[in-house]
């Protein structure tokens, strides 16, 4: 038998960004909820991204508009809470080697609207402190708007306001399931609640599906077949540095950003050929790779600081089968939502925020419109 729970509670299976976005607006919204996690709060992709905030990567505009929508939750985030330290709009700046990939990513931005500026080499350090002019080419495209934040400070922040309005939290409950019932059509099922690698269950008006790389594998259990891109990836954070950065770095060889405490964040991807899984589902990493990356943030820093790697976190980074978000009900399991997306990040405050309204208003939104499951060709209203 279900565990008893209040009426109209909703299950929320994740306890990353999305998951702790989605249960706080729920709460927020007058709904009882539950959250469930395969293991710790913040443990899962959450804990290894390196989390910049943008939406300047050729985006059509069904998603460059949601992207755009992410940033602005968080400015208002920055507004209500000026003195932290995990979140920051000091920009970006980027490069490749070829320079008219650069030209070409500045001409469809500004199609857009975008702030975009391109940036001879001697004037960068006016324009974004701390980066080594003689590591740059001759022009190099800035984003004034841009920003990153530190989503395990972030879900920590989350999870506070979670516990002060009454949420309940159950952490290290194993590969969980979402339970079906009858719908009373013809072999339809709808999502009842959750089910506890322990054997727990716990029935729920609504459920959401909000666990990173691991979502398309608890859909499949429940007869929804996702397409999944999920690859590796790893983020090194470094010792305390004085390093002068203030924006978020994007170049050939590595991805850098400021992380509280006066540390880095870094990451890239050609040494993801030796980030390997095991058998038994851990991880193992060729051990120059973080030496590697922190001697390139050093190369690129003005002053050439010496950069220690503290840790590194290895995991699967979460991508639907065609790269956008997966987003909304699921026409082919109703009462169930799925919040499955490589951009955890920028999109992380507004996902959950347009998933719970969905929740609470019974009404589908139409910003998720293109970003439903429906798209892949199974579960169609008919």
């Amino acid at each position: 038998m279900p565990n008893p729970l209040p009426p109209d509670t909703v299950a929320v299976l994740g306890g990353g960004v999305l998951g702790l976005s989605t249960a706080v607006q729920l709460l927020r919204g007058g709904a009882d909820v539950l959250l469930v996690t395969e293991a710790a709060v913040g443990s899962g992709a959450s804990g290894r991204s390196l989390s910049w905030l943008n939406a300047g990567g050729g985006y059509g505009e069904d998603y460059y508009r949601l992207r755009m929508a992410g940033i602005d939750r968080y400015r208002t985030l920055l507004a209500r809470n000026p003195g932290i330290d995990w979140l920051a709009f000091d920009g970006g700046l980027y490069w490749d080697d070829d320079p008219f990939t650069v030209l070409e990513r500045h001409n469809q931005q500004t199609r857009q609207g975008y702030e975009a500026l391109m940036v001879e080499r001697g004037d960068v350090q006016g324009v974004v402190p701390g980066v080594d002019p003689g590591a740059l080419p001759h022009r190099v495209l800035v984003n004034p708007g841009e920003g990153w934040v530190s989503l395990p400070h972030l879900v920590r922040h989350l999870a506070e306001e979670f516990t002060l309005r009454g949420g309940t939290l159950i952490e290290h409950a194993g590969r969980c399931t979402v339970t079906r019932e009858d719908d009373g059509t013809d072999g339809g099922v709808r999502a009842r609640g959750l089910r506890t690698a322990g054997g727990e269950e716990y029935a729920a008006d609504a459920v959401v599906v909000a666990c990173g790389a691991g979502t398309p594998a608890v859909l499949a259990e429940a007869g929804v077949d996702l397409p999944d891109a999920s690859d590796p990836a790893m983020l090194v954070i470094s010792e305390p540095v004085e390093h002068g950065l203030q924006a978020v770095l994007n170049t050939p060889r590595i991805s850098l950003r400021p992380h509280p405490g006066g540390r880095l964040a870094m990451d890239s991807t050609w040494y993801l050929d030796r980030v390997t899984r095991n058998g038994d589902g851990s991880w193992s990493v060729d051990p120059d790779v973080p030496a590697e990356l922190a001697a390139e943030a050093s190369r690129v820093l003005a002053g050439h600081p010496e950069v220690v790697p503290q840790g590194w976190l290895p995991g699967l980074k979460p991508v639907p089968g065609d790269g956008e978000p997966v987003l909304g009900e699921l026409a082919a399991m109703p009462g169930c939502w799925t919040a499955f997306t490589h951009s955890g990040a920028t999109l992380g405050l507004i996902a959950g925020e347009l998933v719970a309204s969905e929740i609470l208003l019974g009404r589908r939104h139409p910003l998720l419109e293109p970003f439903r499951a429906e798209r892949f060709g199974f579960g169609w209203d008919s």
